[in-house]
Parts: C-alpha cells; structure tokens; sequence
C-alpha cells in the first residue's frame, strides 16, 4: 500500500479542481486579478463572471439586472416566521434558516441541472439581503423595506437596512466590499458546500450548510472581532503601547496573517484606500491612524500583514453598520462563488469521501457484558 500522508487541516493537500478562482500568484476570479475586478467591475458584472465563465456584455448585464430585480421577493410567511423568531436570534443563523426556508418556495427546488441551478443561484442572490435586513429592521421595531427596482444590490442592501440613500461613498464601498469578498476558492466553506452537493444534495442545501461553516470566528467571523480590537484602543495617542502589551500578553489580533497568502492579502490593499476615503468622508481619520499603528506595529513583531478582515471592519464601521451584519454581508457577497463553486462539483461530480488516519485501539476480542 502505498505511504500514507497525513496533512493536519488538510493544509497544502489538492482537494480537487476549479476554473472558478484562484490563490496562486495573487487572487483572481476566472482569470481577472481582484485588484482590476474591485476597481473597475461591479458587483453584479463579477456575480455574473462568477456563475457564467464570462464578465457580461451591456446586454447581457442590463437582463441579468432585471432577473436580479424580479427575482428579488420573499414569500410573505418567511417574513412572518422572521417576526417571530426570539429576540436572541442571531443574524447569521436567520440567514442559515432563511435560505432553507426559501427552498421550500423555490419551483425548481428538486432540479439538479446546470440551467436550474443558474436559475436559482441568481434567485437567492436576490432574496437573501431581503431576509437580512428584514430581520435587522424588526428587531429594532420597525417595518421590511422592500427592494427597488433599478438599484444595484449594494444600494438596495443599505437602502433596506436604514431606509435611506445611501451616499456614493457608501454605495461604492459597499459593492467593492461585496466583490472582494465574493470567491477565494477552496476555503472552509465552499469546501463544505461542495461535499454536501458530492451527495446529489440540492443547491439550497449546500448554501445553508456553507452558511453554517462561515459562522465560525476562524472564517467568517473574524472582521467583527476588529472593532473589539480598536475598541479596546481607545484613543489613538494609546495605539502603540496597547498593541505592544497585548502582543507580550500573546494576545491573538484578529484580522492579521493568512493560511494562503504568507507576503499578504491584495484584497486588503486596495479596500484600504477606500478605508481612508470613507474615513474622511466621516469624519474617523483619527481612527484610520490607530489602526495603522497597530498594523506597523504588527508587521515589524511579528511579520504579520493584514489581511481582508483587517480594513473591512473599519470599513463597515464608517458605513455604521452594526457589528452583528458583518458576517451575514459576507454571506451575501459569498453566495455567488458558493453558487459557483456548487454547479461546478455538479457538473462533474464525484462524490467527496477522504479518510482518516485511525489512532484508537489495536483489535480487541469482544467481552459479554458480566466479565467487563
């Protein structure tokens, strides 16, 4: 038999093949570097690349859009359930419940075909930031703002949450941060994702269990432990001394290092510059200083650059979304590439099985139950 190769997490080991993105030499999504992508696309043209293959023509662009548009209702009994749902419930497992529940409304729900799963890939693409900030508006007391034809996702995301324009500021760093975090390959999970659908499971499903992965502070959920970070801070005047304490205390600093990219994360940089243009915009220039301190400070202890998590906090902030919709923004950005990523597996499937090195017992002789 040949040797076998133990690799803890499966760190470095070649779980299978992709044309959806890659890691090697930088991120790129079908080809285009995300540094072209979040500068010059949009969210919808990269949704698009994403479930297509290819960036789309203006027409193809302008159908795509009004798809989006139509598709972008809930069935009013999730909205009901939503109301009902305890005050403790998290924005993250609403969403986990809210595309299951979508499924049971979805007429193509039991259709596995390439062409049904496009179909429904673009409905939940739709439908997901209606049932986030529903949830978020009746939380605090107020009524669903519906979608509006005509908007981008990014606008009508911010517009359903505070039930107001957003600035272009906004808008733009929004949809940035939406293209930025929309793919990156065989992470946690999409590579849950695409085990559940190895079983012939459906398309809803491999999203809810995907959902599932990403709540996890080790994924998704490190962005929100930022603005713990530069909380604690306080003032920037501290900014040096605190980060240097912590980092003697061994205090772990979310937002730093990354699995893949050991030199840095590109998506980092270019959300950067729209950090410190949004930190202008409002007025939190001092902020941006703390955290560039820390971030020198980081870099000269312990070799560590920032990665997507870092900026994006900030980010969020400065847009005064609260900390609880940080992650569950992921997953409306993410949606796209698990989407993918799931047609992909489906249409060249091969059920994914790995196994695992035994190190229990040696063979035992079985005792009855009077002589144990």
């Amino acid at each position: 038999m040949p040797e076998e190769i133990y690799s803890p997490g499966l760190e470095g080991v070649i779980a299978g093949e992709t044309a959806i993105s890659t890691v090697s030499g930088g991120l790129s999504y079908r080809g285009y570097s995300i540094e072209n992508l979040a500068r010059y696309g949009t969210f919808e043209e990269v949704a698009y690349l994403l479930l297509y293959g290819e960036l789309p023509n203006a027409e193809q662009l302008d159908e795509f859009r009004k798809r989006l548009d139509a598709a972008s209702q809930v069935p009013p009994a999730i909205i009901e359930a939503i109301r009902h749902f305890p005050p403790t419930a998290l924005p993250m497992d609403v969403l986990r419940s809210g595309a299951s529940m979508l499924a049971h409304w979805d007429p193509e729900i039991g259709d596995n075909s390439h062409e049904a799963n496009i179909r429904k890939a673009e409905r939940l693409l739709a439908q997901l930031p209606i049932v986030m900030a529903a949830h978020h508006r009746l939380k605090q007391g107020k009524e669903p703002v519906a979608p509006e034809a005509g908007r981008s996702l990014a606008a009508n995301c911010l517009n359903m949450l505070f039930r107001a324009d957003p600035s272009p500021g906004h808008e733009k760093a929004m949809d940035v941060s939406l293209i930025l975090y929309a793919e990156h390959e065989y992470n946690a999970s999409t590579f849950t994702a695409r085990v559940v659908v190895s079983t012939l499971a459906d398309l809803h499903s491999g999203i809810v269990a995907a959902i599932g992965a990403l709540k996890g502070p080790l994924h998704g959920g490190a962005n929100e432990k930022v603005m713990d970070v530069l909380g604690a801070v306080g003032k920037k005047e501290n900014a040096e001394k605190w980060i240097r304490d912590a980092l003697a205390r061994k205090q772990k600093i979310m937002g730093f290092g990354h699995r893949v990219y050991k030199d840095g994360d590109p998506r980092a940089v270019y959300l950067k510059e729209l950090c410190n243009e949004l930190a202008k915009e409002t007025g939190n220039e001092g902020l941006e200083v703390t955290a560039d301190v820390i971030q020198r400070v980081i870099w000269e202890e312990k070799k560590l650059p920032p990665n997507l998590d870092w900026p994006s906090g900030r980010l969020y902030h400065y847009m005064n979304l609260p900390v609880e919709l940080y992650t569950p923004l992921f997953v409306l950005s993410r949606t796209a590439g698990w989407a993918a990523h799931i047609i992909e597996q489906l249409d060249n499937n091969r059920l994914i099985r790995p196994r695992a090195r035994y190190i229990g017992s040696e063979p035992r002789a079985w005792k009855p139950l009077a002589k144990r």
